[in-house]
């Protein structure tokens, strides 16, 4: 049988549906209205820099405009709807999903012991009953509530005091839970005085199989379309042999398809979908300029998106600042279906100035009135959501690579 295709525009609107991009921004973006864009995600980042605003409040309010962090705050730390633990990288997730992470807690106590031994301080098992100790008789607690008479180190993950690392392994292994963030200090406190008692690891059995099986569901339904390898990455908890078998089983049942992808360069990706997938693909997308984060879940698979939208980018963070091509923290410009800029601004607090330093559209790309009226309109809506009161150009701002 032939292979059904998607063309690369088809491509992109289905991708851009998955990730909450497909649609104009609006709604209240708060209470059961945020909860929904999370679970629609999967799942939300949280980044500690704070160039504008940090990433989970800009991957929320390129959404949701009427967004604002302390909407995040509530439905995190007041209502407990999110909980906060590990994908890729440190994220808030639904509720609702906490089940499927009994897996990563156990899988994540036996792979961390053995990475930590050789990569960490030595000392940190001997603490895990000391931390737990005092948590049970003070209450939730920061890093630097424990180990108060351990030498600090540097500040960096592979040197950590000993009661620190306690902390981090005993929350990755399901024993404590975070509730929330002094600043960006995780406060830890016992799973079982968080967590409702019929949704904790020792409550039910943790099914491989059964996990293994709504984790692949999830992630596809989530991007759209993948390879069993994106499936396994979406989440980080299934192994890409889990995934890779998972595929070829749901697809026998007819579950899911091969299908070809057309990639920005023309060239064509087989990747599974469900049946039907962009058949009924519209065509038009908002056409306003978005301002992404450069940890959106649209972009936080870079080789995907250079593949999808022919947009290359990485952050330049830990780049030394003579060897960047952009800039420290560089924001990407969605409009429509294409990615067409990318822009450095900072915000100024101490004048109360959002600063366009730099941007450079991508090639072929014409910096028109049009496209300028747009950028002025998106820059006013950002100044606003970091609440600062104007828009500063810095000299020479519109650039070529």
């Amino acid at each position: 049988m032939a292979v059904r295709r998607l063309d690369n525009r088809t491509a992109r609107h289905v991708f851009l549906d998955r990730h909450g991009l497909a649609d104009t921004p609006a709604g209240p973006g708060k209470g059961a209205d945020l909860s929904a864009l999370i679970q629609r995600l999967g799942f939300v980042q949280v980044d500690s820099i704070n160039t504008v605003a940090r990433a989970h409040d800009m991957i929320l309010y390129a959404r949701r405009p009427a967004y604002r962090p302390a909407h995040l705050k509530r439905l995190y730390e007041r209502d407990r709807q999110l909980f906060e633990h590990w994908t890729h990288d440190a994220a808030v997730i639904p509720m609702d999903f906490y089940p499927q992470w009994h897996l990563k807690f156990r899988r994540d106590a036996e792979a961390l012991k053995s990475r930590w031994q050789a990569a960490r301080r030595e000392g940190y098992e001997q603490q895990f009953q000391e931390v737990l100790s005092h948590i049970r008789d003070h209450g939730p607690a920061c890093s630097s509530d424990v180990g108060k008479d351990e030498r600090k180190g540097s500040g960096g993950w592979w040197d950590w005091h000993p009661s620190k690392t306690a902390l981090e392994y005993l929350w990755r292994s399901g024993v404590l839970t975070v509730i929330g963030r002094d600043g960006f200090r995780k406060r830890y406190d016992l799973t079982e005085r968080v967590i409702e008692a019929h949704l904790c690891p020792g409550a039910m059995e943790c099914d491989e199989a059964a996990t293994v099986d709504w984790l692949c569901n999830a992630a596809l339904d989530r991007l759209g379309f993948a390879t069993s390898g994106e499936l396994a990455a979406f989440w980080d908890i299934a192994t890409p042999a889990e995934a890779k078998a998972w595929c070829a089983r749901a697809e026998q049942a007819g579950d899911i398809e091969t299908v070809e992808i057309e990639c920005a360069d023309g060239a064509l990706r087989r990747v599974f979908a469900r049946p039907g997938t962009g058949v009924a693909a519209g065509d038009a997308l908002p056409g306003r300029l978005r301002i992404l984060s450069p940890f959106d879940p649209a972009l936080r698979d870079r080789k995907r998106a250079e593949r999808l939208f022919g947009f290359h980018y990485r952050i330049e963070v830990f780049v030394p600042a003579a060897k960047r091509k952009y800039g420290y923290y560089v924001f990407p410009l969605l409009e429509g279906n294409r990615l067409v800029g990318r822009l450095d601004m900072k915000a100024a607090r101490e004048r109360g100035t959002l600063e366009l330093r730099a941007l450079w559209p991508e090639t072929g790309i014409r910096w028109t009135k049009g496209r300028m009226r747009k950028l002025e309109a998106e820059l006013n809506r950002i100044c606003r959501f970091a609440d600062l009161d104007r828009v500063v150009f810095h000299d020479n701002w519109l650039r070529e690579v």
